[in-house]
């Protein structure tokens, strides 16, 4: 993992403090920012998206605020509500082609797998249950053994299929027809040769290399993904996922404050062209997302893709119109699109609620003890103008302390 993460999850070397793995937070999950995870597992999570709504947040902060970690919670709670996940960094996937997203979604999300869960939907649909059939076998060998392959059964088949996937308004016919061979693969009808089988997944994922012609010869016709039509493509997937029973597919982008980065150094560097271009692709994912259903994105980044005026979200003004906070309260509200790491801390990183956080570091390292309450309020005090987010003041309090256990 990069990035954040790595601001939350390690301490630095030091010479009597051992090294923190990642996972090691795991015990923060319930401690101050329970106050927003909770709220978004039940309202979006487990209602709105769930239900088949769409939904775009934005997660910012300042460095070491807890945004990494939070969108790794917020996975972990979309996961076990059954949805499926994807999460990357701005830092490994290109973000100014909207393709380059989709693809990275439809990879992490193994669409062999959803097609899998609609495969036994179709055999439930047809009367029979999946589990019968023996590990290995396919669906028409099993109605063939048991005396029921007749043409009657495959035209049912065949059916279903068209129904299922080329019937359904929320699917793009060529994706919709890709799937339908596909399944066709799984259940055995229609026969699809393994070599034509590897030609439609490699359409699916934008693969240029392919020649459109070899696909004509299963009487496919399809135009090429590319970033004008990959949001459609990706609706197509989130419906898909759907139909095989999940509850919706979760994303999370993270790292977007490389778009203000000079450093050429860098994995993945952002032109001004290339910047505005992924400022463009937000705003129209936002323009689209109520065409979308049961899909959830959050994109999280440092306060400097806020405060830079010249390279950053102000600095394309058809995005920021539609994202910037008109209306800002006393209270955090947990319906905001701009979610704000740093108020949230401010309002709920209570003394007693970082002391709680402390200890259960300690508790999971003998070689660190939690903070006092006097290093807990000076922590509350200095957050208030400090450069970095409380989660890390945390971290590097206890660096501190650590040397003396």
């Amino acid at each position: 993992m990069t990035g954040e993460l790595n601001e939350l999850s390690t301490f630095e070397e030091m010479s009597s403090v051992q090294e923190l793995a990642e996972e090691d937070f795991a015990p923060m999950s319930k401690c101050g920012i329970d106050f927003l995870s909770d709220f978004w597992q039940e309202k979006y999570l487990q209602e709105y998206i769930k239900n088949g709504g769409s939904k775009i947040k934005f997660v910012t902060g300042r460095q070491g605020s807890g945004k990494t970690y939070f969108l790794q919670l917020m996975t972990t709670i979309a996961k076990t509500e059954n949805y499926k996940t994807a999460q990357f960094s701005a830092k490994e996937i290109w973000l100014h082609d909207f393709k380059d997203i989709y693809v990275e979604i439809l990879e992490q999300c193994n669409i062999m797998d959803c097609l899998e869960a609609v495969s036994h939907f179709l055999i439930q649909e047809m009367g029979f249950s999946y589990q019968d059939i023996p590990e290995g076998m396919r669906f028409i060998d099993y109605l063939s053994q048991n005396g029921s392959g007749d043409a009657i059964t495959k035209r049912e088949i065949r059916t279903l299929l068209r129904k299922i996937f080329l019937d359904n308004p929320l699917m793009d016919n060529n994706f919709a027809l890709a799937c339908s061979m596909l399944t066709g693969s799984i259940l055995g009808y229609p026969v699809l040769e393994e070599q034509n089988k590897e030609l439609l997944l490699a359409w699916l994922k934008g693969d240029r290399s392919i020649k459109l012609s070899q696909l004509r010869a299963l009487d496919f016709y399809p135009s090429r993904i590319t970033k004008y039509n990959a949001r459609h493509m990706l609706r197509s997937l989130a419906e898909l996922i759907c139909m095989g029973g999940y509850s919706g597919l979760f994303v999370t982008i993270d790292d977007m404050e490389i778009l203000t980065s000079r450093s050429s150094l860098e994995l993945v560097h952002y032109t001004k062209v290339k910047r505005e271009d992924t400022y463009e692709s937000i705003r129209q994912l936002i323009d689209d997302i109520d065409s979308m259903k049961h899909i959830m994105f959050v994109y999280a980044f440092d306060r400097e893709l806020l405060d830079n005026e010249n390279a950053g979200i102000k600095s394309y003004q058809a995005l920021w119109m539609r994202i910037q906070n008109e209306i800002v309260g006393e209270r955090f509200n947990r319906f905001s699109d701009m979610v704000d790491m740093d108020r949230l801390a401010a309002q709920e990183y209570t003394s007693d609620v970082i002391i709680a956080l402390s200890k259960s570091i300690a508790e999971e390292h003998n070689t660190v003890r939690p903070l006092e309450t006097e290093e807990a309020v000076e922590i509350v005090e200095r957050a208030r103008t400090g450069a970095v987010g409380i989660p890390q003041m945390i971290i590097n309090a206890m660096q501190e302390v650590g040397a003396d256990v």
